[in-house]
């Protein structure tokens, strides 16, 4: 799912009289594009652009030879490294958010015509009660590199994997002794350091909501370390002949779009490929359960847009959430 964020600060222009320069490189990955910005005149660009083809061929469901895709044919396959460590984060997840985040529900997401697989015609409630026998990701196993599933399952990290894609570069920046960086993928973001052209902390935005394309700033935020995803339905929906709108995020107990007053969720963890999940997931549960949640964990901060009984956008900040 393509998830909104807009950076700022990559094209301020300030007057600066150092000669300390940043090294810009961005480009297409994922179906969308990323954007990194680090303090050291190397060029890793190839090194990105291999990094991103691993991650790909392990777990891009749009990729038919993908491990993944192999394993959603029931193809015998050993999966990576990468795909272990997203594995297990997903695991943990799963169980943390009492399945609000699962990525076994990618068949019905396909079945929505949100998916790469396309949407299943004269799409009913057997038809969707059918799919959701085969969700619950507590049915996946893994053994070593072997992952075993029932065979109708349908795994699909798209709702983590960018998240994944935005650490790997920056742990690898790290090993590389960048310490001053900024990684962004489709809008999931990661920064260490400062931006030190600029001398400045990172700002990154969150937009404001709207339905009909047109993008806006609602929230600047400065981050010194640390990651932030964000999850919206107000980008990725449909609309059926009778003017209802279908959100993207599939609910994974009953396999029906979401339906929630909760137009996006921002949060920041430690790593990018939690903010990524958490995000997903909270857009799924709901304001209040969200709330509660986060009460239960502080490592997390969250900040929210919902329209309210009256139809207008409200915000709420959880867990001291960063203002500008």
């Amino acid at each position: 799912m393509r998830k909104v964020l807009t950076l700022i600060g990559f094209f301020l222009v300030f007057s600066c009289n150092s000669d300390i320069k940043n090294t810009k490189l961005s480009g297409n990955v994922f179906g969308t594009t990323y954007s990194v910005i680090y303090n050291s005149e190397k060029d890793f660009k190839k090194q990105f652009d291999s990094l991103f083809n691993v991650i790909n061929q392990s777990m891009s469901t749009y990729l038919k030879n993908s491990d993944i895709s192999k394993l959603n044919r029931n193809e015998a396959v050993k999966v990576d490294e990468h795909f272990v460590k997203v594995f297990e984060a997903s695991t943990n997840i799963y169980k943390q958010t009492q399945g609000a985040f699962d990525p076994t529900i990618g068949a019905v997401v396909n079945a929505w015509d949100f998916g790469p697989e396309g949407k299943i015609a004269n799409l009913d409630s057997l038809k969707i009660d059918s799919l959701m026998l085969s969700v619950g990701f507590d049915k996946v196993k893994r053994s070593g590199n072997i992952i075993s599933k029932p065979n109708g399952a349908y795994i699909d990290f798209n709702a983590i994997a960018k998240g994944y894609g935005v650490d790997v570069v920056a742990e690898f920046l790290e090993n590389q002794n960048v310490n001053n960086y900024l990684v962004e993928i489709g809008g999931e973001i990661r920064v260490r350091g400062i931006n030190a052209e600029k001398k400045k902390k990172w700002k990154v935005g969150v937009e404001q909501p709207h339905f009909d394309g047109v993008q806006s700033l609602l929230k600047a935020v400065t981050l010194k370390s640390g990651a932030m995803a964000t999850s919206g339905t107000y980008r990725k929906f449909k609309i059926d002949e009778n003017g209802n709108r279908y959100a993207h995020i599939i609910d994974t107990k009953t396999g029906y779009p979401s339906k929630t007053n909760l137009l996006s969720v921002s949060v920041i963890a430690d790593n990018c490929m939690m903010a990524d999940a958490y995000a997903t997931a909270f857009k799924a549960m709901g304001i209040e359960n969200v709330k509660l949640f986060l009460e239960k964990h502080k490592e997390l901060k969250a900040f929210l847009v919902f329209e309210n009984e009256n139809g207008e956008f409200e915000t709420l900040s959880i867990n001291g959430f960063p203002e500008d």
